[in-house]
């Protein structure tokens, strides 16, 4: 037979060949997997940097040739981020301190008339009440004569000595003797001996001292002045009297027409449907008109004409003389449904002076929540209420001393509410009381009992701005028969003109009210806003851009974790081999036959030469054979 001659392949076919298999491996590849992912860092910046629309990036590919430009536009870029983010820090500070915008709006329209309290500044008629003080005056004008010289006449012909007194009363004696009236000088408390020589009495100060019940502990309470030492010491054993007595309330003589000879309301007649009465240890009786929510007044216009006008009684012919130092009325405007706290926001009427006062109505309406520590109405104020009206935060600090006071002292302070199942002071059941309450009196005003911070603002206040005016009433020319004819309707003998009568006039200043509230400052949009200028300025992007930006860092920590695990499965491989195996073992067989651990990508460069086709194999072996054959 005849030989059959192979043609070989050319060297360029085989390349293109090799090529084309490459190409269809690499598509084979990129068809197998859903998600294209980046192989390294660099790879991942570098796309991110050329297709960003973030302002900047792109100069970090484009100068990579030049190491400086490059390095110059990194730390700019890097900077202008840090500068962006700390600009983004101080917007979120400023919005989680929640800043309020205050509104101030002007209104004009008719105005409900304020609740008005006038208090006569005379607990209890002195001729009612003196049987009760009977003792404590006597004392009191022993102790004034002991320490000033000063003989106090009073108004009492059977006056018998102390030491003749009956055995029964010497119970005020023994508890005024625990408590009694001392000079102090250079803080050092020194009992002053009857007969002691006259001393610079500017040099000492005066007071008292409350002990504990085993004497062991003493509080000094001292006063600058002698007035207001001898009125609080007599003010202290006042209230112990009315605590003794059941019936104090029933000493109280309600008598309005008595006290207040007229009273008008634009331009019509008060009357009894008009005010209510309540009774204060030291203020007196007190009459608040217009609290009734039923009905209350209303201001058409402002001015003197279309206020409250009253007519009272100042003259003090019958009022407690240790007790009541200060001629004239009491007066107080405040909201309906507010007790009247005399001693904080009252002011004294001058008896034979025409008091004109004018009000400015102003509403404060602040923003609760995360935005102020106001309270909508004091059911979430940690401290109860023990007053029948509305939450203010005077309520609330009162009732925090009273709660205070029986859990320390065992009893209640006379001014304030009674809580329910607690008694008032009273020293011949609870000794030590005042040593007690002067001792927490001291707490209080330095805010250890917490009543101050405890104690929150409401979120809706109103209050009333008073300006007052005064002139002399009646005058000159006219008292003559404006006491004559206030004598013939009240049926009363006025003895002295100048200190009998006064005059108040209470009234709106203008008809316009001003309203305090309150917006937030900062809102979620308010937020975004600005973060989202703070952005344009820095990168001029856009939300989008952000996205970009977000991407980037969830695909650098989806490569830090590839490459991790990466990492940790070439550790794997890399360890020491086991002890080797038996020969009945086929485990180190099949460890060693290749593609069944964990799949591997490896780039394998060689050389491949062209094995011949399985067609030119076959005459290549019967040529062959022919001619072994022939030879």
């Amino acid at each position: 037979g005849g030989s059959v001659k192979m043609g070989k392949m050319p060297e360029g076919e085989k390349t293109r060949q090799c090529k084309q298999e490459e190409e269809q491996q690499q598509k084979e590849e990129e068809r197998e997997g859903l998600i294209e992912f980046y192989s390294s860092y660099q790879e991942l910046f570098q796309f991110f940097c050329s297709n960003t629309t973030i302002h900047g990036a792109i100069r970090l590919v484009c100068s990579k040739k030049n190491k400086m430009k490059t390095a110059f536009w990194s730390v700019l870029f890097f900077l202008t981020f840090g500068l962006m983010y700390w600009q983004f820090g101080i917007l979120y500070r400023e919005y989680f301190s929640y800043p309020v915008n205050l509104n101030l709006n002007l209104n004009s329209d008719r105005l409900t008339f304020p609740a008005v309290t006038l208090c006569t500044l005379n607990p209890y008629r002195y001729s009612a009440i003196r049987k009760k003080l009977d003792e404590l005056d006597q004392i009191t004008h022993q102790t004034l004569l002991d320490l000033y010289d000063y003989n106090m006449s009073l108004a009492r012909s059977d006056w018998s000595p102390l030491s003749t007194r009956k055995r029964s009363s010497r119970s005020l004696l023994h508890h005024v003797q625990r408590h009694p009236l001392r000079r102090q000088k250079r803080d050092n408390l020194v009992n002053l001996p009857e007969n002691s020589p006259s001393v610079d009495k500017n040099d000492w100060k005066i007071g008292f001292v409350l002990c504990s019940e085993n004497n062991k502990d003493c509080f000094h309470q001292a006063y600058s002045s002698g007035v207001d030492a001898v009125r609080e010491w007599y003010s202290f054993h006042y209230i112990n009297i009315l605590a003794q007595m059941p019936d104090a309330k029933a000493l109280d003589e309600s008598d309005f027409e008595n006290f207040i000879y007229a009273c008008r309301f634009n331009e019509a007649t008060c009357d009894k449907a008009n005010y209510t009465h309540f009774h204060h240890p030291l203020y007196g009786n007190c009459y608040t008109f217009n609290d009734n929510s039923s009905s209350l007044w209303t201001s058409s216009l402002p001015g003197i004409s279309n206020g409250l006008s009253l007519v009272v009684r100042t003259e003090q012919n019958d009022f407690i003389p240790l007790l009541s130092t200060v001629t004239g009325a009491r007066v107080m405007v405040h909201d309906q449904n507010e007790p009247a706290f005399m001693d904080d926001g009252g002011f004294n009427v001058r008896p034979g002076i025409e008091t004109s006062i004018s009000m400015r109505k102003e509403m404060t309406v602040r923003l609760g929540g995360s935005y102020s520590d106001c309270t909508e109405d004091g059911s979430d104020v940690p401290v109860q209420n023990l007053y029948s009206s509305r939450y203010t935060e005077q309520v609330c600090i009162r009732s925090c001393f009273q709660l205070n006071m029986v859990e320390r002292c065992g009893c209640a302070y006379y001014f304030y509410p009674l809580p329910a199942g607690a008694e008032y002071c009273d020293y011949t059941k609870h000794m030590a009381w005042g040593y007690c309450y002067y001792k927490l009196l001291a707490e209080f005003k330095a805010d250890v009992l917490g009543c101050f911070h405890k104690c929150r603002k409401p979120c809706k206040m109103t209050q009333y701005q008073l300006s007052a005016g005064y002139s002399r009433w009646p005058s000159a020319v006219s008292e003559d028969w404006v006491f004559y004819m206030l004598s013939q309707q009240n049926k009363y003998n006025i003895t002295s003109k100048r200190n009998g009568v006064a005059k108040v006039n209470i009234f709106f200043e203008e008809w316009n009210y001003k309203t305090n509230g309150e917006s937030p400052a900062f809102t979620v949009v308010t937020l975004l806003s600005q973060l989202g200028n703070q952005w344009s300025l820095w990168f001029g992007s856009s939300v989008l851009s952000v996205m970009e930006l977000a991407e980037l860092i969830l695909d650098f920590i989806a490569i830090t974790f590839i490459l991790a695990l990466r990492w940790f499965r070439s550790r794997q491989q890399l360890s020491p081999p086991g002890p080797p195996p038996s020969s009945h073992d086929n485990t180190a067989f099949q460890d060693e036959v290749p593609g069944l651990s964990a799949p591997h990508r490896f780039t394998v460069e060689a050389v491949v030469t062209m094995l011949p086709s399985y067609n030119s194999l076959e005459p290549r072996g019967l040529s062959r054979d022919g001619e072994v054959g022939h030879k």
